[in-house]
């Protein structure tokens, strides 16, 4: 089915918007994968995705090098969760870094929003994949007995919803 970008736009901001945080991987300058939690600072979804960051931390040097990188959300209490793929880029704008501060973060940056050590990274997204509406107690009591009496695991289409939002 073809959504609208404005539809596909409010599918995945429906999803994220109430998230406090989300996993960003990055992909390191040896080729590993790196991962940490970031606060999630959105109020809003126009396709990107916003995170303040050390302005020389090792998430910096890993973005010039290799922009893409993946955002990760879960509800492990309700068996959703949502991957998200994008392009990542640092950005330095006063303005856009007080339009999304909050005293909630002089945790991590106690010299507050005028540090010269604070940037934005900003996720342009490319695609996301969601695992929502997943199989009740009743049906996964009955995949475990069909697994039990015949050997064959559900599919992931029986156990969760699957699907793939392209921005």
């Amino acid at each position: 089915m073809d959504r609208s970008p404005e539809a596909d736009h409010k599918k995945l901001w429906d999803l994220i918007k109430d998230e406090h945080t989300a996993v960003l991987v990055t992909i390191a300058e040896d080729g590993s994968l790196d991962s940490r939690p970031m606060g999630c600072l959105q109020k809003e979804f126009d396709g990107t995705l916003w995170f303040m960051t050390f302005a020389d931390s090792a998430k910096r040097s890993e973005i010039d090098s290799n922009q893409n990188v993946l955002v990760s959300y879960a509800r492990p209490a309700k068996y959703e969760f949502i991957s998200v793929s994008g392009r990542a880029r640092i950005v330095n704008d006063h303005a856009a870094l007080c339009s999304l501060w909050s005293e909630a973060l002089r945790v991590w940056f106690p010299q507050g929003p005028d540090s010269p050590d604070l940037a934005l990274v900003a996720i342009d997204v490319d695609m996301a994949k969601t695992w929502t509406k997943p199989a009740s107690m009743v049906t996964y009591g009955y995949y475990y007995l069909r697994a039990r009496l015949t050997g064959k695991a559900p599919t992931a289409d029986e156990a969760a919803k699957l699907e793939t939002i392209k921005m």
